[in-house]
């Protein structure tokens, strides 16, 4: 009795882990098509990223030089990450069904008695930085100059 419950239960999870393949391959597929056009500035300003929060585009409009340097840096920074926060929120979108499907199949650790919850396992990433590393951390190099070395650098032996 108990065997034909553990092969029932198998079979569910197998079957549920064959659809989520199938799930998270057209998943793939859609995810990779994801752009996402932000504008700053008065719409002087348009940047695109890809699904993977990567710029691939920026166009200026023709009155750009109207701004000045420091505002026209500082403008595209934030919009690429505003296409990158909403490009990463619309794939999460489209990972929803998958999830709750994921999460309705049995855990190991209810078909196998004493078997440890692998997801409670797994670690979490830590966010990345959203601001420039801070060039007081930098390392010195042998000259004492602190800071990654340039390339035209007059500093040069």
């Amino acid at each position: 009795m108990v065997n034909e419950r553990l092969r029932a239960d198998m079979a569910t999870m197998l079957d549920g882990l064959g659809e989520q393949f199938r799930g998270i391959a057209e998943l793939q597929k859609r995810r990779s098509l994801l752009t996402a056009t932000v504008t700053a500035c008065d719409k002087r300003i348009e940047v695109t990223v890809n699904a993977d929060g990567i710029l691939i585009a920026t166009r200026f409009a023709d009155d750009i030089l109207d701004l000045g340097p420091e505002e026209i840096a500082e403008n595209i920074t934030a919009a690429v990450q505003a296409a990158a926060a909403e490009v990463a929120g619309r794939g999460r979108e489209l990972m929803t069904p998958l999830l709750e499907r994921k999460n309705a199949l049995p855990k190991l650790s209810e078909i196998i008695e004493g078997a440890p919850d692998l997801g409670s396992m797994l670690p979490t990433a830590p966010a990345p930085p959203m601001s420039p590393p801070d060039p007081t951390r930098w390392p010195t190099d042998d000259s004492g100059t602190t800071g990654p070395r340039s390339v035209v650098a007059d500093t040069d032996d």
